[in-house]
C-alpha cells in the first residue's frame, strides 16, 4: 500500500444538538411497523429520511415497497414532559409520486422559538429507522446524534449527512456525498463510480474500497493523519507541489496543501477529507 503525507487545516461547521445524559431518568419506548409504497411506478426512486437522534439503516433488496421499521424511545424528566413530546414531536411521512419522504418534526426544528426552551424542552425522542428498499433507489439520509448511518446494496445516487456519528455503506453503486464529525467514513463500492464523489469527517478515518479496475483522480485532505492507497498512483497538479521519495519500499508523498493524484487513466473526482485521521484507498 502506498503512502502519502499530507498536511491541511481543514473546517466543517455542524449543528450541535445537547444532550443530557442521567437527567433524563423516565423513558417510554414504542415500535412502528409500516410499509410504504412509491405512486410512481417509473424512473428511480427517491428515499428521504430526516432524522435528529437516532440511526439510520437502509438495506436494498428485490422487491417494490420500502418496509419501515422504527424503534422509538422518549426520554424525559418527569412523566408530564412524556406526555409532552407525544403531543409535540410528529413522524410525518409522505408518499407521493416517485418520492418517500420521512421526516421527524418537532419544536427543535423551529429556529424561532425561545433558545432555553429549543435547547432544553426536557425530553429526547430517538428514532432509529430500519428500511428495506428497493435496490434502485436514490438515497438521502440525514441524523444528527445518537447513533450510526448504515447503508447496504443500493444502487443509485446518495447524500448522507451526520454531526455526532459513523457512516458505513457496503456493496454501493452510484456516487454522491457522505459527510460527518465525529466518526470514520467507511465506503465499499460493488461498482466503482462514473461521477464526481466527496467523503468528509472531522475526527476519523476515510476508508474507501473500490473494484481492481478503478480510474479516478483523487483529492485528499488531511492534518493529522496520513492518506495511503492499494492502486498505483501518480500525483496531479495541485495549489502547492508535493514530494515524493521511497520510504521502506513505499511510496511517500508529503505536502503543505492538498494532495491531487490519479489511479489509472483518471476519471471523476473522489474526494477525501478528514482532519483527525488518515485516508485510505484500498482494492477489494
Amino acid at each position: 500500500m502506498k503512502k502519502i503525507f499530507l498536511v491541511l487545516f481543514v473546517i466543517l461547521s455542524i449543528g450541535a444538538f445537547p444532550t443530557h445524559g442521567d437527567s433524563y431518568r423516565v423513558e417510554k419506548k414504542g415500535e412502528i411497523n409500516r410499509t410504504l409504497h412509491f405512486q410512481d411506478s417509473s424512473g428511480m426512486k427517491d428515499l428521504q429520511v430526516d432524522n435528529i437522534f437516532g440511526s439510520i439503516v437502509v438495506t436494498g433488496y428485490d422487491g417494490k415497497e420500502v418496509k419501515l421499521f422504527a424503534r422509538k424511545t422518549i426520554k424525559a424528566r418527569t412523566e408530564g414532559r412524556i406526555q409532552k413530546a407525544e403531543q409535540e414531536v410528529k413522524l410525518d411521512i409522505t408518499e407521493e409520486g416517485n418520492v418517500i419522504d420521512i421526516y421527524v418534526d418537532g419544536p427543535f426544528r423551529n429556529q424561532h422559538k425561545n433558545r432555553r426552551e429549543w435547547n432544553d424542552p426536557g425530553y429526547q425522542v430517538h428514532y432509529d429507522f430500519d428500511l428495506k428498499v428497493p435496490r434502485k433507489t436514490n438515497i438521502y439520509l440525514k441524523t444528527a446524534t445518537d447513533g450510526k448511518i448504515e447503508v447496504n446494496n443500493i444502487e443509485g445516487e446518495f447524500q448522507v449527512r451526520h454531526a455526532n456519528g459513523k457512516i458505513v455503506m457496503r456493496d454501493i453503486a452510484g456516487s454522491g456525498t457522505a459527510r460527518t464529525a465525529n466518526g470514520e467514513v467507511k465506503i465499499q463500492f460493488a461498482k466503482n463510480p462514473d461521477s464526481d464523489c466527496s467523503f468528509k469527517t472531522v475526527n476519523g478515518d476515510v476508508d474507501v474500497t473500490f473494484e481492481k479496475n478503478l480510474s479516478a483522480d483523487f483529492l485528499l485532505k488531511t492534518r493529522f493523519g496520513e492518506a495511503y492507497s492499494d492502486f498505483p498512483v501518480s500525483l496531479l497538479p495541485v495549489q502547492s507541489a508535493a514530494t515524493e521519495e521511497r520510504k521502506n519500499g513505499k511510496y511517500v508523498y508529503r505536502s503543505n496543501s492538498s494532495v491531487g493524484v490519479r489511479v489509472g487513466s483518471g476519471g471523476p473526482q473522489i474526494a477525501m477529507d478528514t482532519l483527525n485521521g488518515n485516508l485510505l484507498i484500498k482494492k477489494k
